[in-house]
């Protein structure tokens, strides 16, 4: 039987912010699985928990891969050893926590809006290495006309240190863990990068090396 890629979203997002590279996985003759967790209503290691619990019922005893985009980093690394991953795939993942978050969680509104995981971005502890192999895909794109408004916020905020490259919500550095070296930065912005057509064919392409 063929691997399964599993996909997950990040924080306040949906399955559906994956469609694009699910379609194209598909196309590939990849199978996928997907989910939405409840990302702005519980903890991460209770989303992880919920992701975990669905993936043991509906993909028994088959190999898996998984593709995840930012928070999803996370919750794949709160479950590095309760599958035995064939592969994972992180893009713009807050493996260092994140400035952004912790600038977010002193606003009253902003941690309604996002929940418990977003002090847990904020001030992380020591989460679990990523499964291996692994993959990071960080972005560049940093500030353009077209960023979303929380972006030109975050840079008004003065959130990201000059000349360092960022994708408009984490810097590259946020992104990367000690125990992976395949790292790879592409010019895309945070809030749309897993449907970045050249992040797509870069996840298509390892997935297939690591066949």
């Amino acid at each position: 039987m063929a691997p399964t890629v599993v996909l997950l979203h990040g924080l306040a997002r949906t399955r559906h912010s994956m469609r694009r590279l699910k379609r194209r996985l598909e196309s590939e003759g990849w199978d996928t699985w997907w989910t939405t967790y409840a990302s702005r209503k519980q903890s991460i290691i209770e989303s992880a928990e919920q992701v975990a619990t669905l993936i043991e019922s509906d993909l028994p005893n088959r190999e898996l891969f998984v593709v995840t985009h930012s928070m999803g980093g996370i919750i794949v690394r709160q479950l590095a050893d309760r599958f035995q991953w064939r592969g994972c795939v992180m893009v713009a993942p807050p493996n260092q926590g994140s400035r952004a978050a912790r600038w977010a969680h002193k606003l009253p509104g902003l941690r309604f809006l996002f929940g418990p995981a977003l002090m847990e971005l904020a001030c992380p502890e020591r989460w679990p290495d990523p499964p291996r192999p692994s993959l990071i895909v960080g972005g560049t794109r940093g500030l353009a006309w077209s960023s979303l408004p929380y972006t030109w916020i975050l840079f008004w905020a003065g959130i990201f240190d000059k000349g360092c490259a960022n994708d408009g919500t984490l810097m590259l550095d946020e992104t990367r863990h000690d125990s992976v070296d395949d790292h790879i930065a592409i010019k895309a912005g945070h809030s749309t990068i897993m449907s970045n057509p050249n992040v797509i064919d870069t996840v298509v392409e390892w997935l297939d090396g690591h066949r």
